[in-house]
């Protein structure tokens, strides 16, 4: 796809969808999914010739004339991958070089170009993208970082497709909820259960593995608030707040069920309909809605202040976080009516 303001002329594509081209820019902070993209593209190529060569280069202590050396072909013209590392912090003969090389690239080379983010190199990324680019047959992988709950479950998802695996939708939320640090600890954990479990995995299995965890720990309480069960939610706070847990997390988690509760409600279609519309998956909807029931609107804007206040009271505006964050799973717990 062209990117927007119709100044990018280069094909964008997602980490998943990474293929061989004679330029590839990978492009974006997130790193996993950069390695992820530029493996697929290594070993697209080696499935058409596994006598291809591979060639590393550090943009950042590049030395002159060094791409031309590695791009010129060999005795047996062996097809080339030339992988570029560091383009962000590239030297000044990298990128002199790189632009001469977009005019006329080699034949039978496939140059990767892994660009994490940042001004340098701008003019290198221009002329990728720009006409010159185009007219090499260059395409752009873009991995931006997955910081919504929406994107990080999309992904865990598409990684248990890819691994043929079959996963309820409140098991993946589980996982993720558990896993809220890097995509590889994330993507290994997965790779692991399916190794470990199967194709067909449940809660149950989630929590078996997942058992302990800090972000685990913290859905639990999270799950019970929003239940409505606030002897169940502040059992199990104080539990995880007595073996070391840190209230953040547990902040965060009931937060993100809470901006979910917010945004369905009084929202009037299917979960189909209101998914599109929200940007949410239809299970995560209608666990919303659910969620939503026996609140009034005029405290439920009283919660979204609430976990404004709670969050500033936890980052040092109090001497006592443990009991701000208890008074707001019981504020979530009893639907923001006082008892």
């Amino acid at each position: 796809m062209a990117a927007a303001g119709g100044k990018t002329k280069i094909v964008q594509l997602t980490f998943d969808e990474a293929r061989p081209s004679p330029v590839v820019l990978i492009s974006g902070p997130e790193q996993f999914l950069a390695d992820r993209a530029s493996r697929a593209i290594r070993e697209a190529l080696h499935r058409v010739d596994p006598a291809l060569e591979v060639h590393d280069i550090d943009a950042t202590s590049y030395g002159s004339g060094e791409l031309f050396t590695v791009a010129s072909p060999s005795l047996f013209a062996d097809p080339r991958i030339i992988r570029v590392e560091g383009v962000e912090k590239a030297s000044d003969a990298f990128i002199e070089d790189a632009k001469r090389y977009l005019s006329e690239p080699a034949d039978g080379a496939t140059l990767v170009l892994r660009h994490a983010g940042g001004q340098r190199g701008k003019s290198l990324l221009d002329a990728v993208r720009g006409a010159p680019g185009q007219a090499a047959g260059a395409t752009e992988v873009v991995c931006a970082e997955l910081k919504k709950d929406a994107e990080r479950l999309g992904f865990a998802q598409g990684e248990f497709r890819r691994l043929g695996a079959q996963v309820s939708p409140g098991a993946v939320r589980a996982l993720v909820a558990a896993y809220g640090g890097s995509l590889g600890e994330l993507a290994g954990a997965i790779e692991q259960l399916v190794t470990d479990v199967g194709l067909r995995l449940n809660e149950s299995d989630i929590e078996r593995v997942t058992e302990g965890r800090v972000e685990a720990g913290a859905f639990k309480v999270a799950d019970a608030a929003t239940a409505g069960r606030a002897a169940d939610a502040l059992v199990l706070l104080r539990h995880a707040l007595s073996t070391g847990t840190d209230p953040i997390p547990m902040l965060a988690a009931l937060n993100m069920k809470v901006r979910g509760m917010a945004r369905v409600y009084g929202a009037v279609g299917s979960s189909g309909q209101l998914a599109k519309d929200l940007g949410m998956a239809p299970w995560q909807v209608e666990r919303a809605l659910k969620e939503t029931r026996g609140w009034r609107e005029s405290d439920l804007a009283r919660c979204i202040d609430l976990a404004a206040e709670t969050e500033w009271l936890l980052k040092g505006g109090t001497r006592d976080p443990n009991y701000a964050l208890e008074r707001y799973v019981l504020f979530v717990a009893r639907k923001g009516r006082e008892r």
